[in-house]
């Protein structure tokens, strides 16, 4: 793992899903095609077609009470990925009756279904601080959304899908 004086030290990336305009602006500001929104009470689905190297579709579950975006690609054929659900740690918030924001916080939980769940970019949430992007109060709760994600994941037998499912939150994927 990198230490952190050696991480490029960028800014929280933000990202828009706007259910009216049925797009999704990613972090690098490019207006996205979304195919399928579906809102719950507690939180927002996300499926759209994508043109990065690595994967052709990605689907994600917003759960801002749990301060997760849970994702799973559509990966290429010959690309290799270690996860079957990816996990971003941030601020998810609602802006208006149509139009949701992220805000990431560094810390990634990868989730291998059934075997285990591994916590990354630890390196990043500490240069994210030391670099002024994120107080000590929002490393603090990146790390305390993170751990409890985790924990909740490997006590429903590392299955996202189970833990979300006892809180309430039924989630399916395309």
């Amino acid at each position: 793992m990198t230490q952190a004086s050696t991480v490029h030290v960028h800014p929280p990336k933000v990202e828009y899903f706007d259910i009216a305009a049925r797009t999704n602006t990613d972090p690098k500001g490019f207006v996205r095609p979304v195919e399928v929104y579906r809102e719950e009470p507690w939180g927002l689905y996300m499926a759209r077609h994508s043109d990065h190297p690595n994967f052709h579709y990605l689907e994600s579950w917003i759960v801002p009470e749990l301060s997760l975006r849970a994702t799973v690609f559509g990966y290429n054929p010959g690309v290799e990925q270690w996860q079957d659900i990816y996990v971003d740690i941030g601020e998810f918030t609602r802006e208006s009756p149509t139009l949701w924001r992220s805000i990431d916080h560094y810390l990634d939980v990868l989730v291998r279904t059934g075997r285990d769940v591994r916590l990354v970019d630890i390196d990043e949430l500490l240069a994210a601080n030391t670099g002024g992007q994120l107080t000590p109060a929002q490393c603090q709760a990146a790390i305390e959304h993170a751990t409890a994600a985790i924990d909740g994941i490997a006590a429903h037998g590392y299955n996202l899908e189970n833990w979300l499912a006892e809180r309430g939150m039924t989630i399916t994927w395309r």
